[in-house]
Parts: C-alpha cells; sequence; structure tokens
C-alpha cells in the first residue's frame, strides 16, 4: 500500500485584507509541511476573504495578475517544502477582467495548472464580478495521474464531474467557500459525482464567516475518509489513492462504461 499525506487547509480568511490573508496562507501550508503533507489544498477566494454583500468592492482591492508578487510567494512556499501545492482560487486581474482561478504549483515551484472557474454563483452575484472561464481543467501529473480542477460551483455540476471524468481524471481538487445555508448539498453532491465517475474528490471549505469548514476527502465509492472539523482547523491525513482507484474499477465502472451520452443531449427548459 502507497499512501498520500494530503494537507486540507481550512480558515477564515479576512475580507479584502490580501496581505493579512497571504500572511495565513504561508502559515497554514508551512504547518501542513511540517506534518509531512505532499499535497496540500487550500480554499476558494482566500486571498480575497468571501463576504457576498461587498464581494465587488474585495475582490477589486485584492485582485493581482498571475504571475504576480502572490503567485511568486506560493511558488516559493511549494518550492521551500518541496510539495504539490493546490494553491486554492485567487482573484486573478488579466485584460482588463478579473476571473476565479485556481493555481497548482509542483514540488519545484512552477506553476503547472491554472483553471478559471467555470460556473458562477448568481445566488451571490458572482456573475456580476468575475468573468467566467470556458474551459474543462485535467492537469496530468506523473505522481497522481490527472487530475481535474473545479471550484466550488464547478463541483456541483453532474456534467462537469463527468467531463473531468470524460478526459481521465481520477482525483478531483475542489477549493470552496461554501456557504452554511447549502450545506445539505455538500452532504449530498461531491459523494454521488465521486461515486458516479470513481473518482477521488478532495473538497476544501473556508470556515466560519458563514462557511462551515468540514474539508474532507471522498473515496471513489461516495464514502469520507476524512473530514476536517466544522469551524475548526486544517486536517492531515493519509490515504492510498491507487486503491481507491482499482476499487472502483472493479466495483462500479459501469457507471461510466456502459453511459450512453447520445440519449443525455440537454434540451431547453420551457420559458
Amino acid at each position: 500500500m502507497s499512501t498520500t499525506r494530503i494537507g486540507l487547509g481550512q480558515w477564515h480568511a479576512v475580507p479584502g485584507d490580501k496581505n493579512v490573508n497571504l500572511a495565513t496562507a504561508l502559515e497554514v501550508v508551512a504547518g501542513l509541511a511540517a506534518q509531512g503533507a505532499e499535497l496540500v489544498v487550500l480554499p476558494e477566494l482566500w486571498a480575497s476573504g468571501y463576504d457576498a454583500a461587498r464581494l465587488g468592492e474585495i475582490v477589486s482591492a485584492t485582485a493581482e495578475p498571475v504571475p504576480g508578487p502572490r503567485s511568486e510567494a506560493l511558488a516559493q512556499a511549494a518550492r521551500e517544502h518541496g510539495l504539490w501545492l493546490f494553491a486554492g482560487s485567487v482573484p486573478e486581474l488579466a485584460d482588463g477582467r478579473v476571473y476565479n482561478t485556481t493555481l497548482v504549483f509542483d514540488p519545484e515551484g512552477e506553476l503547472v495548472g491554472v483553471h478559471r472557474k467555470v460556473h458562477l454563483y448568481r445566488p451571490t452575484a458572482e456573475d456580476a464580478v468575475f468573468a467566467a472561464g470556458e474551459t474543462v481543467t485535467v492537469l496530468d501529473t506523473e505522481r497522481f495521474g490527472a487530475v481535474g480542477l473545479a471550484t466550488c460551483f464547478d463541483g456541483d455540476h453532474p456534467g462537469y464531474a463527468r467531463a473531468l471524468r470524460d478526459r481521465g481524471a481520477r482525483l478531483v481538487v475542489m477549493p470552496a467557500a461554501y456557504e452554511t445555508a447549502a450545506e445539505s448539498w455538500w452532504d449530498l453532491l461531491h459523494p454521488a459525482n465521486a461515486l458516479a465517475n470513481g473518482q477521488w474528490w478532495i473538497t476544501v471549505n473556508q470556515s466560519d464567516g458563514g462557511m462551515f469548514g468540514r474539508s474532507r476527502v471522498i473515496a471513489p465509492d461516495g464514502t469520507t475518509v476524512a473530514e476536517a472539523p466544522r469551524d475548526g482547523a486544517s486536517l492531515i491525513c493519509d490515504v492510498d489513492l491507487e486503491a481507491g482507484i482499482h476499487e472502483a474499477d472493479i466495483h462500479n465502472s459501469a457507471l461510466w462504461n456502459d453511459a450512453q451520452p447520445d440519449l443525455y443531449v440537454p434540451h431547453p427548459l420551457p420559458t
């Protein structure tokens, strides 16, 4: 059995204070690295904080280009600690637009993955603040194979999860800023996606400030194998990713091998 030590970094980011938030993120990464983490995941929009009532204001105050000072600091952290850093999402300024962008750094500190959030959450007016990404993002790695990237509301869409699986992703990493009012979605959607597609899911949430923590690792059979406390600290866990995939291929592969995508063509909803 070969296990991977995974660090789930959850905390409450301070809305609008990018300097404090970056310092906290680097402390979280260092603390998880000190516990032997090989792969660290941070939550969604930790750099800006998440306050729906003034989302535009705090995002404007914290957006930076990539590469830029913040991404360089994250690259240095990955390099210094020799780990894979799935650095959550940050407000990325590019061509006069702002994207909600997830960054991935390898242990040499190279930026090897970028995912701009595709599905913007309209109930909190994300679509008025961010431009939408246009890509189903899968990162090919020697260490973990094909890794799918989803940012919060992306991962709530079964079609997006299946698109990741169709592109070979057996591990999905999902940074989130998941609000308490939608906690039942957290309980149901991502385990179902993991089961239906034979994937590991690592979902990392902000905690406090209207969000509930409970960052977790979900196995390809839909069971939660590790979960951080509600509104609590970060978590370290050891997971045998290869064994979970092997079991999924034996027991639930019919869910994707027997799919008939020609039958699933969407039809317009009635207006």
